[in-house]
């Protein structure tokens, strides 16, 4: 043994040791429990990999965000395992860690149910109980192929990662088969023996024992590989948390989503529906839904005059070639629904309105002096997303996009980017988002195909973007490979009551549709040269219909007061009282507030509650004592009421809470 050199690298310090040779991961960490896993020259190890001279090792909790990719991919072999116990015939495909959690996917003949999830998880504590190691074995593709021969799904993948297509091969395929060499993960019982085995490139917990907390959610199909013309496959779902606690908060998380769904929501408060007869992805807004869409639609219609941009419309059609000059149809094609026959030529419903907004900027010559030119509009869109990630509102096929365009000089640029972010933001405060990050997306060098433009021009705009998002002071995300065909983009992340990340607006740098190769755009420069202006793209919320959707979930149906459907709910305690709230309620609409009165025949108390599961933010109660004094009992959402409050302060008191924009 000699003695070598390793450096320690912690959150705020390094540290250099002196180690013998043949030392373990494990050992530098030796006492600290919480770490699972070691990062070595950045790349993840397990803690029995063996430290090399001149190593730099840091130490990965089990509560970090790799920790808990290592945790749930260890956990998956963990319930692959107990499923080949309990069902010795089923197949093995793919089991990666996702957000939240991990899946697997078995080829079984018949579909799990929720009692076999059961028994699943009573042979999973069995196995984690047994402190079973994961230890780590690199093989040839010869040898994998030849262990693996009864697993014709893992067999597959080897094969793909031959003729180089393994890392797409499918969501989680990297996570089998690697892109070096190939390696096996045996779970060893404390006898030696091999439990089971599984083509994986790791890493993984030490050992079972280490799997803290878990629960299985629910089985699916899912077709091998993503591709519905491969064999459909059950999937599992689990997640897998660092402790107990961190698991109960989860499944918590977990219930208050399911009780803030917006799809179950929009009917029960009979905001909208998705009628079969229409089509998937095509919602339609009852009254109450409309008058949120239209309220939204007007609010942010003004605050966009207010902040420079000139109102425009175009059709919702086009013809083809359009979209070729733009660039859409070669680099988003799919994304587009086929083309239309109108008189003998192709037309193509719109996927995005700006290639038409470039029509109104080149409709006359343009001076330097109208630049900034902002164009915008609410433009109905529609994109041909596959019918398994349609989602209620916030994955559809027709929606109302807040689409803006500004047209700018290059030098112009960066403070166009940083009035349009902050302008988003002040737009997602006043509904009530005020938690948010940035997320840069910029081009992938490895696909190049994907992308037009120079390598120049994508700098330039990546860099722009990048300091204005900086500049902003708000934490920024890197999202390699995520920007447009077009260009670069950054992406405000809003993240809602419960905690949950909604991606909101987008602000994208376009060098490349205003150039001579596409719309050739140009300005009359100061010298009275022609110069081709900067086009951004920015969609404050991607589409109304989502962004309902988003606030529906985030305020649990009960909207705040300006934006609520019905805003006050008149209850008499007796027919009689019904003229008297009728008149009040007049009153109020004089106002402009949105004011019903419930005169059904059913008991008051059964009114309130109504008026409750409605999520109206206001009831106005009368009775004898109130009609004689000229004064209601005003209840709040909460349950909150007080009596005999004079009419001119019950409408008061409403129309302050509405023009104030309270979020209660």
């Amino acid at each position: 043994m000699s003695d070598i050199k390793v450096v320690l690298a912690h959150a705020d310090a390094r540290e250099e040791k002196t180690v013998t040779t043949g030392t373990k991961a494990w050992e530098l960490f030796a006492g600290d429990d919480s770490v699972i896993a070691a990062r070595v020259g950045g790349v993840l190890k397990d803690l029995a990999y063996e430290v090399g001279d001149g190593d730099e090792v840091e130490g990965v909790a089990i509560d970090s965000a790799d920790g808990r990719d290592i945790l749930r991919h260890s956990t998956a072999h963990v319930m692959a395992q107990a499923v080949q116990q309990l069902w010795p015939e089923a197949r093995l495909g793919i089991g990666p860690p996702i957000e939240n959690g991990f899946y697997y996917d078995f080829d079984v003949e018949t579909p799990f149910v929720p009692e076999d999830l059961a028994k699943i998880e009573t042979a999973m504590r069995k196995i984690i109980k047994e402190n079973q190691r994961f230890s780590r074995r690199p093989v040839s593709d010869h040898d994998a192929i030849a262990e693996l021969k009864d697993e014709p799904y893992k067999v597959e993948l080897i094969g793909l990662k031959g003729s180089g297509k393994g890392e797409d091969a499918a969501e989680g395929a990297s996570v089998e088969v690697g892109a070096g060499e190939l390696t096996i993960y045996d779970n060893i019982r404390r006898n030696g023996d091999v439990a089971w085995s599984d083509l994986c490139r790791g890493p993984h917990l030490p050992t079972t024992k280490r799997i803290p907390a878990f629960k299985l959610m629910r089985s699916a199909a899912a077709y091998w590989r993503g591709d519905e013309k491969n064999k459909q496959l059950q999937r599992i779902y689990g997640t897998a948390w660092e402790t107990k606690e961190a698991l109960e908060e989860h499944l918590h998380r977990i219930e208050e989503a399911e009780r803030r769904d917006h799809r179950k929501l929009g009917r029960e408060l009979d905001l909208f529906s998705f009628p079969d007869e229409i089509g998937s992805g095509l919602p339609v807004f009852h009254p109450k839904g409309g008058v949120i869409k239209r309220v939204m639609e007007d609010y942010v219609r003004q605050r966009h005059i207010e902040e420079g941009f000139e109102y425009v419309g175009t059709p919702h059609i086009a013809k083809e070639g359009l979209f070729y000059t733009s660039g859409h149809l070669p680099y988003y094609g799919e994304g587009m629904f086929p083309a239309l026959d109108v008189d003998g030529m192709d037309y193509r419903l719109k996927a995005m309105n700006c290639p038409m907004h470039n029509l109104i900027f080149r409709s006359r010559q343009r001076s330097y002096r109208e630049l900034p030119l902002r164009l915008f509009e609410f433009g109905s869109v529609y994109r041909h997303e596959k019918s398994g990630v349609v989602h209620g509102l916030t994955r559809v096929r027709g929606f109302a996009q807040d689409d803006s365009h500004s047209y700018v000089t290059p030098e112009q640029a960066p403070a166009e980017i940083q009035h349009l972010l902050d302008f988003c933001l002040g737009l997602f405060r006043d509904f009530g988002l005020d938690d948010f990050y940035l997320e840069l997306s910029t081009r992938d060098d490895s696909k190049p195909d994907k992308f037009i433009g120079s390598d120049e021009d994508w700098e330039l705009a990546t860099s722009v973007l990048a300091k204005v998002a900086t500049d902003s002071g708000l934490e920024l995300v890197p999202d390699p490979g995520g920007a447009a065909y077009y260009g670069p983009k950054i992406s405000v992340q809003a993240r809602d009551a419960i905690g949950r990340t909604w991606q909101m607006s987008t602000i994208q740098y376009d060098f490349n549709q205003p150039s001579a190769d596409r719309f050739d755009l140009e300005y009359v420069a100061q010298d009275g040269s022609r110069q081709q202006p900067v086009m951004i793209h920015s969609a404050k919320f991607g589409s109304i219909e989502r962004f309902i959707g988003v606030l529906v979930e985030h305020y649990a149906g009960a909207f705040p007061p300006w934006l609520a459907p019905v805003q006050v709910q008149g209850i008499p305690v007796a027919e009689r009282h019904n003229d008297y709230l009728y008149d009040l309620a007049r009153q109020m609409k004089a106002r402009g507030l949105r004011v019903e009165v419930d005169d059904s025949d059913d008991r008051m108390q059964k009114k309130i509650r109504n008026a409750q599961l409605q999520k109206v933010p206001f009831m106005i109660i009368a009775g004898d004592d109130d009609v004689e004094a000229g004064a209601v009992s005003f209840r709040y959402r909460d349950g909150h009421q007080e009596n005999g409050v004079p009419v001119a302060e019950a409408i008061a008191r409403v129309v302050a809470a509405v023009e104030s924009r309270e979020q209660v």
